[in-house]
């Protein structure tokens, strides 16, 4: 069968190279490189195998379910301007600023407020002298650490960073050691020339590669209100940025982990909150915290889905491991949190395909609830099936786009 898969696929190249030529008005030209042949050549013979393989000579197409998650994370440094411009041309309809501020309260790109020294080159510059901690090389049991925020930097002093791959050397002993660690499924091949971007920035950029957007409210690493800046203040500047780029809010989906965000847009920005979508992450909630939920029980939802619906509240974000079992039958199956939010009318977002490096050990975290029919790369693609298919999902945050995106157009989604 695999000879014959790879015969299909050599047949289908001139029908491949011609979809990688389309273009999409006022957008950019739309690919989905090689990695889907390679996860579906990798799949067990079946239907949904056979039905992957029909769409190979498809015209790629933007598609909304599809979403770039930091971007293009898996091969370009996150949230930068090329990593955007990759999801786009890997036809994510959707792409992602994650929103923190600097010193001087300018939105920024950056998935935490805190993360420079793991996705900047900060510690080998003059700047790193503005660490909130500075470099510590590993020692006996210590594994080396630093950590440098956006609110220790102006936005003009955030402008000099160079991006790299979001990693670390536990083992370093000098902060030129510590700029390694990228995981061997990883590549630097495309670090250099990465630039930063602050949120306006993104705006811009990602509306003129024909995409939508979906920036994320992150958690401030500083006490709040900051020198007079409030969580409100923080939350009302991001849509701020939109209305004054002129976009339409049908085109914004925001996010947070903190309802009290959700709910502060929903009252002050209502076309805005009517998209705004909950990052749910209660899972890590302590043992002893009645917010603790178990996706197999849902007396423990508190909130119930009901109850978020009741609020306003029209899209939820959890993991994806959230939304899955498996049942006797070794089948991936919704779950009772996913059954619970569907019975609530809540839509449903899913995060983060494509995120776990090879899947011959189970796929890690991401696929926790279903790890025991988890054991190749393959898999990716029952996985992503059983989202889309059995539970639902409105859109599933990827790290390399062009995977959700193939799926998406072959079943015409």
């Amino acid at each position: 069968m695999k000879t014959m898969t790879l015969l299909a696929l050599a047949t289908a190249l001139p029908s491949i190279a011609l979809a990688e030529s389309h273009m999409e008005a006022g957008s950019v030209p739309l690919s989905y490189g090689e990695r889907p042949f390679f996860l579906i050549d990798a799949m067990e013979d079946g239907p949904l195998k056979e039905q992957l393989m029909s769409c190979q000579g498809q015209m790629p197409e933007r598609s909304a379910f599809s979403i770039g998650h930091r971007g293009a994370a898996m091969m370009l440094p996150e949230h930068t301007k090329q990593s955007y411009v990759a999801a786009a041309r890997q036809g994510a309809g959707i792409v992602e600023c994650d929103v923190t501020f600097t010193a001087d309260k300018e939105l920024v790109c950056r998935h935490a407020q805190n993360d420079l020294a793991t996705t900047t080159n900060i510690l080998v510059t003059d700047l790193a002298e503005k660490c909130t901690t500075g470099f510590t090389a590993a020692a006996g049991d210590e594994s080396a650490s630093a950590e440098c925020r956006t609110s220790d930097l102006t936005l003009a002093e955030f402008r000099e960073l160079k991006p790299k791959m979001d990693a670390s050397n536990a083992k370093a002993t000098t902060a030129e050691e510590f700029q390694g660690g990228t995981a061997a499924w990883r590549t630097e091949l495309y670090v250099p020339g990465a630039e930063v971007m602050t949120h306006a920035e993104s705006i811009a950029l990602i509306d003129s590669l024909g995409a939508d957007f979906t920036p994320e409210l992150k958690s401030a690493s500083v006490e709040m209100p900051y020198d007079g800046f409030s969580q409100e203040d923080y939350a009302q500047k991001m849509i701020d940025e939109y209305k004054d780029a002129g976009i339409d809010p049908s085109r914004v989906w925001a996010q947070s982990f903190n309802l009290d965000d959700i709910k502060y847009w929903i009252e002050n920005e209502p076309e805005f909150g009517a998209q705004a979508v909950y990052l749910d992450d209660r899972y890590e909630a302590e043992d002893d915290d009645e917010g603790l939920i178990d996706p197999m029980d849902p007396s423990t939802f508190k909130p119930t889905m009901q109850e978020l619906a009741d609020m306003g509240v029209n899209y939820i974000a959890p993991p994806m491991w959230m939304l899955v079992t498996t049942n006797d039958a070794g089948e991936i199956v919704p779950s009772a949190y996913a059954d619970e939010a569907k019975a609530a009318g809540l839509d449903i977002i899913t995060w983060t395909l494509e995120r776990s490096g090879p899947l011959a050990s189970g796929g890690g975290w991401y696929f926790q609830s279903v790890s025991d029919v988890i054991d190749d790369d393959g898999d990716t693609y029952a996985m992503l099936d059983a989202l889309a298919q059995d539970v639902g999902v409105k859109g599933v945050f990827s790290d390399w786009p062009a995977t959700v995106t193939y799926y998406a157009n072959c079943m015409g989604l």
